[in-house]
């Protein structure tokens, strides 16, 4: 048993692990894929590519093949000719490959072969840390899954909570839940615990994440109402102390795979910065965004700090008649959703985002990644840029450098071991338009400010007419529901 911060994460075991593969899935195969940088136990993977292997020879159906050449996947990446034989054969799984190598499909597709010989209760529990990533490994699940009766069910904030544990009660094959949501419902009602006693496989997504401190009460509920003889697979795009702890301590029963060389970003990506004074940071974004076209850019996420400064662009950019939508983690969970289709779908050309977007969402064709306001963390720049320059294709990301925000670029370039590119934008041709930026802002703000009263109004009406309800959607123990406690090293996603 390892211990992670108080919790059991690999409750026992992995050769205890009761299974019923094929006799076929229990040996992998002589070769399996590992790239330039990687790390496995001994009685791991043995070196060398294979380039020719196909889904068919890691041990998966004629079926799931099918399903694999339908979706536009003809051969498997080198993270699934690695993962997917050892998931068959009931081994705990360690994976770390950077972001679009195809990890959610290195371990949806070996699952959905398992749970097709056993379809019955809740087979598999899928944890992640954000409401948008749990919709997209659902639909991942789905799309490889389908046309085999799968029944999933996605459990996040934001939503009823009460049609969620109805949900848990019947039983679906597939759970994908963030920890807060999942958690707040087990300590609602212990009974659904019961749901999920017979999970045979547990997945922390951006596992690295997930086993952050503010993380492991959650964790350690959820982990609590799962029986002892499970799989446990961790996917993720950093290495961390963590996740090297569990590869120290688990050298003899886990199977490792490790292609990563250290926080890097894309080959195909263009790196700037641009100096600018802090007051007029708006300015010069407008000025940006009325030139994508110009620039022959068709999409742009914007990166900011917080909810606030993400409302206030909105409406700034609303008033400038630019088209944007916000996604950011106040928004009622049907708003979240529909930002993200209309920006998918190129309705709207720019995203403004907190980092709630920073990780794993699949948005391949962002042309433009702007950093706002930088993050307080090196390693989140780099999560961030990633949303573009994916799949092989160029990015472009441009950072805004204030006066105040010197160190913080002098640890991202610390971290990616190099300088970033200055970028230089026509000063008189920007400042040409301070006078209506300036006062498209003073009615962002009064905007903004009239929402803040009428949802502080709402919310006081809520408490006076619904106390009991308001109190069974915040999980016991914690005062003001999912919300990260102000003590926690990293702010989370309210899930």
């Amino acid at each position: 048993m390892v211990e992670e911060g108080g919790i059991a994460l690999f409750a026992r075991p992995p050769s205890k692990l009761k299974t019923r593969p094929r006799k076929e899935d229990n040996a992998l195969p002589k070769t399996v894929t590992r790239p330039a940088v990687v790390s496995v136990p001994p009685s791991g993977a043995k070196a060398g590519e294979d380039d020719t292997a196909t889904f068919r020879s890691l041990g998966l159906s004629d079926w799931m093949a099918g399903v694999c050449r339908g979706l536009g996947m003809p051969s498997p990446t080198a993270v699934q000719r690695a993962c997917i034989p050892a998931i068959l054969a009931g081994r705990d799984v360690i994976a770390v490959s950077q972001t679009g190598t195809g990890k959610t499909a290195a371990f949806a597709l070996p699952i959905l072969q398992l749970l097709a010989r056993d379809p019955f209760g809740v087979f598999a529990l899928v944890l992640t840390p954000t409401r948008e990533l749990a919709l997209q490994l659902a639909d991942h699940f789905r799309a490889l899954g389908s046309g085999g009766a799968l029944r999933d069910a996605v459990i996040i904030g934001g939503v009823d909570g009460q049609a969620q544990a109805r949900a848990l009660t019947q039983r679906p094959h597939l759970v994908v839940a963030t920890p807060g949501r999942l958690a707040g419902l087990l300590a609602q009602d212990p009974g659904l615990a019961a749901c999920l006693a017979r999970v045979r496989c547990l997945v922390l997504d951006e596992a690295d994440r997930m086993l952050d401190a503010s993380f492991e009460p959650e964790l350690a509920t959820v982990l609590a109402a799962l029986p002892e003889e499970r799989q446990t697979l961790l996917f993720s795009a950093t290495m961390t102390r963590t996740l090297v702890g569990l590869q120290r301590d688990l050298l003899r029963d886990a199977f490792f795979y490790e292609a990563y060389a250290g926080l890097q970003t894309a080959a195909r990506l263009r790196e700037e910065y641009m100096l600018l004074p802090q007051k007029v940071k708006e300015v010069y974004l407008v000025y940006l965004l009325e030139q994508l076209e110009a620039l022959k850019l068709r999409s742009a996420i914007v990166f900011v700090s917080t909810r606030r400064n993400c409302s206030l662009l909105q409406h700034l950019l609303a008033e400038l008649g630019i088209k944007a939508a916000a996604l950011h983690s106040g928004l009622p969970q049907r708003d979240r959703v529909a930002a993200l289709d209309r920006f998918r779908a190129g309705v709207v050309p720019v995203l403004l985002a907190t980092d709630v977007a920073a990780r794993g969402l699949d948005i391949p064709d962002v042309d433009l990644v702007v950093n706002y306001d930088l993050p307080h963390l090196a390693r989140d720049y780099v999560h961030r840029v990633g949303r573009t320059a994916r799949a092989g294709r160029a990015g472009w990301s441009l950072s805004f450098v204030t006066q105040y925000d010197v160190e913080l670029v002098r640890a991202i370039e610390g971290l990616l071991g190099r300088q970033l590119a200055a970028f230089e934008a026509p000063e008189k041709e920007v400042l040409a338009g301070i006078t209506k930026v300036y006062a498209a802002r003073r009615m962002a703000a009064l905007r903004l400010a009239e929402e803040e009263d009428a949802a502080g109004a709402t919310g006081q009406r809520r408490k006076k007419t619904r106390p009991a309800e308001a109190e069974a959607e915040r999980p016991k123990g914690r005062p003001g529901g999912e919300r990260t406690p102000k003590t926690a090293t990293i702010a989370r996603e309210e899930v």
